[in-house]
């Protein structure tokens, strides 16, 4: 045999050796996954206690233990054995990401008309109305979060200090000063985007893990001199009786006296018209948070944003100020925060440290993520996933986690950079085309 022949022989040899090999390894790695789930499972689900009338007794569950390590064998290997024969360009991705992009533009419009007309609908049931609440304060704090994660790529684990400051600002200038919602508002987001300054400082060469680390720390920081500053916090007890918002000097009383929004338009009082006016001012405000954040990315200083998120060194070499596109950052997402916090504080009309957790930073994170950093539909479109189908399936709370922890599960595997993964740039000479996810840095901030 010559050596030309030889060396072509070599790869096939080697294509034809390689299957067994990675089936070797997919069905190693599916045992000790399975290994992984029976020490977890283990005790959780193999174990049962049953009240005896004179005492507790541990029940075995030996068969469903068996069942869930089989499950978690078998997909472990049809995952792993998928992913390896699964191409590296998917054929057509172009294709799809080009539709998404068309699909966009007819989606947004249905969604913001469905969101205008969810309260006057008939037959709506004032529950729907506090969950769209709920999920529209989600995603004004995920547009908010986006800019600093998405546009700018810093990575921002302490976003729960600003909607806290946001909260705390409103509930303490109301509540000592006499003021109302409209004038304490712009003073919330104000505050926050101060305190966005204060944090942007110290970590203008902070990067990656590092940033993540000392963000999470003003996050804690903030709550704890929130929980231990009872002076002038209240503590534990936290801060009551805020003032509700009103309705050009109308107020939201349901037995409907003098001065009522029900008696001024002669209408029957009733307690929902408070529930839709507050819903119609955070879908107000999220759509400001949405319009500002569109306008930005088309100036110089989203523009400068997004170079900042690609390559930071590159972004230094073209003169732009790194330090300035930085603070500005914080300072906008921490502002919109602070607007979430103020609307938060006066829904609630009470407020305590135990509401501004490190799970809020988390859970809006993770709606950031989910929907594609950088996308506004997709931050959106995770808000009502993550928020509202979960609230909807509270009954099922025995699996409500499990089936949500799962869907995250599913989502990372099969749409690893979020529902909106690709980008639209932000000025275009002609026609915008969307750009994969794959040309798109997330920021390594």
């Amino acid at each position: 045999m010559s050596t030309a022949t030889a060396v072509e022989a070599a790869p096939r040899a080697a294509a034809v050796a390689s299957p067994p090999r990675a089936e070797g390894g997919a069905l190693r790695d599916a045992f000790l996954s399975a290994l992984v789930a029976l020490g977890l499972f283990g005790p959780i689900v193999g174990l049962r206690t049953v009240d005896m009338g004179h005492g507790m007794v541990l029940v075995p569950r030996p068969l469903l233990v068996a069942g869930v390590v089989a499950v978690v064998f078998v997909g472990r290997l049809a995952f792993t054995i998928w992913r390896a024969a699964r191409p590296a360009v998917i054929p057509g991705l172009g294709t799809i990401a080009e539709t998404l992009f068309h699909l966009g533009k007819y989606v947004a419009p249905v969604f913001l008309i469905a969101a205008v007309l969810l309260p006057v609908v008939p037959g709506v049931e004032r529950y729907y109305i506090d969950l769209g609440i709920l999920v529209m304060t989600y995603v004004m704090l995920g547009w908010g979060l986006n800019i600093v994660v998405g546009l700018a790529g810093l990575l921002d684990l302490g976003y729960v200090a600003f909607y806290a400051v946001g909260a705390y600002s409103y509930a303490l200038i109301a509540t000592t000063f006499g003021l109302g919602f409209w004038i304490c508002l712009p003073l919330a987001g104000l505050f926050a985007a101060c305190w966005g300054i204060m944090l942007g400082f110290p970590v203008l060469r902070l990067r990656g893990d590092y940033l993540a680390i000392v963000t999470l720390a003003f996050g804690e920081i903030i709550r704890v001199v929130l929980l231990n500053w009872t002076s002038f916090t209240g503590g534990p007890n936290g801060i009551d009786g805020i003032p509700r918002p009103t309705f050009f000097g109308l107020t939201f009383g349901g037995s409907g006296g003098p001065g009522t929004f029900a008696e001024f338009f002669g209408l029957p009082p009733s307690p929902t018209y408070r529930v839709a006016f507050l819903y119609y001012v955070i879908l107000g405000l999220a759509l400001l948070t949405n319009w500002v954040t569109l306008r930005l990315r088309r100036m110089p200083l989203g523009r400068a944003w997004e170079a900042l998120r690609e390559d930071e060194i590159a972004c230094r070499s073209l003169g732009v100020n790194v330090r300035n596109t930085k603070l500005t950052a914080f300072a906008m997402g921490a502002m919109f925060g602070g607007f979430a916090g103020a609307f938060f504080a006066t829904r609630q009309g009470f407020i305590s440290p135990e509401s501004f957790t490190f799970n809020e930073s988390a859970l809006v994170l993770a709606i950031v993520v989910l929907g594609g950093m950088g996308s506004q539909l997709g931050v959106a479109l995770a808000a009502l996933l993550m928020i509202g189908i979960p609230e909807l399936f509270r009954e099922l709370q025995d699996y409500r986690m499990l089936l949500f922890g799962l869907a995250l599960a599913t989502m990372m595997i099969l749409r690893p950079r979020g529902l909106v993964s690709g980008r639209t740039p932000s000025i275009s000479l002609g026609a915008s085309k969307e750009i994969s996810a794959s040309l798109v840095a997330q920021g390594r901030g």
